[in-house]
């Protein structure tokens, strides 16, 4: 886990395993949307999520262009958006893939207002 949004592609040509930018022929609205999402939340705005034993991992704004970040092929993501033209963005909310409980509330805090800039700009 991580905390940052991630947009497509998440696939590239090269299926280089990191540090290509894939970028879509909507690329702009893409990062227009992440940094929506990512400018509200009190960790991902700050680009430095801190993730046990990725400490020194940055995004810039809290954004990340998928395939940048790390290349995956056949996500779900790039399908919706190269078959259905759907704008997805994936969000990747916490350090831990399943937080406990008692952590729930805190995130929903972290995310609230994120999710309802989010919900804005559709």
């Amino acid at each position: 886990g991580s905390v940052v949004a991630s947009y497509p592609y998440d696939d590239s040509p090269t299926h280089k395993l990191t540090g290509v930018y894939s970028k879509s022929a909507d690329d702009e609205v893409f990062k227009y949307l992440a940094k929506a999402y990512a400018s509200h939340h009190p960790i991902m705005r700050t680009g430095k999520p801190n993730c046990p034993g990725e400490e020194g991992e940055t995004f810039p704004d809290g954004i990340t262009n998928g395939a940048q970040w790390y290349d995956v092929e056949g996500g779900m993501q790039d399908y919706n958006y190269v078959w259905a033209n759907c704008f997805e963005i994936t969000l990747e909310l916490s350090c831990c893939k399943y937080p406990p409980t008692s952590e729930l509330p805190k995130e929903w805090e972290n995310n609230r207002e994120s999710l309802l800039a989010f919900i804005e700009k559709v």
